[in-house]
């Protein structure tokens, strides 16, 4: 049997790859509620290809996905918790605020799952997102969700997680990768 590499596993679930220009674009804002139909449609495609990878690989960490990595430049964006706790929508999101308190700790991008990377995040973020009615919304996350979160609304800018390691650290392959199938370790 070939074994196929994490990275061609998730091109063959759709998931668009390293490279591509769309990844490093910024998403377009959704004018809302004027756009709603659409922002339902996209959120849709994201929900349906989020249970695609996680029938394929766990996440024990939760996992996210931004319509860029699915070939969509919206912003949108949705992530899963650890657990049962319910997905989470993100809609034009924008980081407000950010702790000065940050950590380092080891991402995975499904638009590059060969390596893992060592990336500083805030340890809270306020993040501002907009409702299907165009409301805006205001919550603040905390710690490994704070991470998630600010990785996808990175990636609705044109970022990826490499952006944000320091220079001097390279991302590792995913055979060195020792924490899978952990959650992220906080004091």
């Amino acid at each position: 049997m070939i074994d196929v590499r994490p990275s061609q596993r998730m091109r063959d679930l759709g998931v668009v790859q390293h490279g591509a220009g769309i990844l490093s674009e910024p998403a377009r804002a959704f004018d809302l509620p004027a756009e709603r139909d659409e922002a339902e449609r996209i959120t849709d495609e994201l929900f349906s290809a989020m249970e695609r990878i996680g029938q394929v690989h766990p996440f024990a960490k939760g996992m996210g996905i931004a319509a860029p990595q699915i070939g969509i430049g919206r912003a949108a964006a949705v992530v899963q918790p650890p657990g049962d706790a319910p997905a989470i929508v993100l809609l034009n999101p924008k980081i407000t605020d950010g702790s000065e308190e940050t950590d380092e700790q080891y991402e995975g991008c499904l638009s590059f799952f060969d390596v893992r990377g060592l990336v500083p995040r805030p340890l809270k973020i306020t993040v501002e997102t907009m409702a299907l009615t165009g409301e805006t919304v205001t919550v603040a996350y905390e710690r490994g969700l704070a991470r998630l979160i600010h990785h996808e609304i990175d990636h609705l800018g044109g970022l990826l997680y490499t952006a944000r390691m320091s220079a001097e650290v390279d991302p590792i392959p995913v055979e060195e990768y020792r924490q899978s199938g952990r959650a992220w370790a906080y004091e």
